[in-house]
């Protein structure tokens, strides 16, 4: 009930004043049946407005500590999260990748829609950066269709320096459904989820019309939250997928 309230009443009308968004290719979402959304990832405001020009209810995953911190503060995060749509995973230790392909099969087999940002994590620069394997994984191991989509001018809402939004116009772009049903009984073949991932950040790639990097978005973070270019590590190692 909270997730169209916000959607319809609290969030949503402020969101559209801010982003005029408009959406394109919404007949490639199923009306019914279980499917993942493979999105890029601009801004944090990409998990509000996709929901918001979608019909049907999106989940998506999110980080444990959003759901556990303490005082009242702590208590209205875990309320919010949970009524959005987000769904808590432990994003840390060796059962990380384990506990979020049971999360997100839990969605799924429940006939929902989960949306997943393949690069782990948002754009530095707004370029497309190299997608991870878990939803390939996900896609290969339950034989869902993996739905493209791209957020647009998300980033110019809140650019880095400032303060207020800034009004803008967003558009989000649906792509049509990727089959990869040629791979059934190929899970866990790191060579085939690697292919399926490029295949997904492909057609992103062309969706988006953003510039592709063959580097992890998450290996140019610096501890201080700073960031890296990334050619600077374009001969460098990869982290694991």
């Amino acid at each position: 009930m909270w997730y169209f309230i916000f959607k319809y009443i609290l969030m949503g009308p402020g969101l559209r004043l801010m982003g005029r968004p408009t959406i394109e290719g919404h007949d490639n979402i199923p009306k019914s049946g279980a499917a993942l959304i493979a999105s890029n990832h601009l801004a944090v405001v990409d998990s509000f407005y996709l929901p918001l020009m979608v019909r049907r209810r999106i989940f998506f995953l999110a980080k444990s500590e959003y759901f556990t911190e303490g005082g009242f503060k702590g208590k209205f995060k875990k309320w919010f999260f949970s009524s959005s749509g987000q769904i808590p995973i432990d994003r840390s230790g060796a059962s990380a990748a384990a506990g979020a392909l049971s999360a997100g099969k839990r969605v799924l087999d429940a006939g929902g829609l989960l949306c997943l940002y393949p690069e782990g994590t948002r754009s530095p620069d707004g370029r497309l950066y190299k997608g991870k394997t878990g939803l390939a994984r996900m896609a290969l191991e339950t034989g869902k269709p993996v739905i493209p989509v791209a957020m647009i001018g998300t980033e110019r809402i809140n650019p880095p320096g400032t303060i207020l939004p800034r009004p803008t116009r967003i558009t989000v772009r649906v792509g049509e459904p990727l089959d990869f049903s040629r791979y059934e009984g190929m899970a866990g073949n790191r060579f085939i989820e690697r292919a399926v991932t490029d295949e997904i950040m492909y057609a992103l790639m062309r969706l988006t019309g953003q510039q592709y990097v063959d580097v992890y978005a998450q290996k140019l973070k610096n501890s201080d939250g700073t960031y890296k270019k990334a050619e600077e590590l374009m001969d460098g190692g990869e982290p694991a997928a």
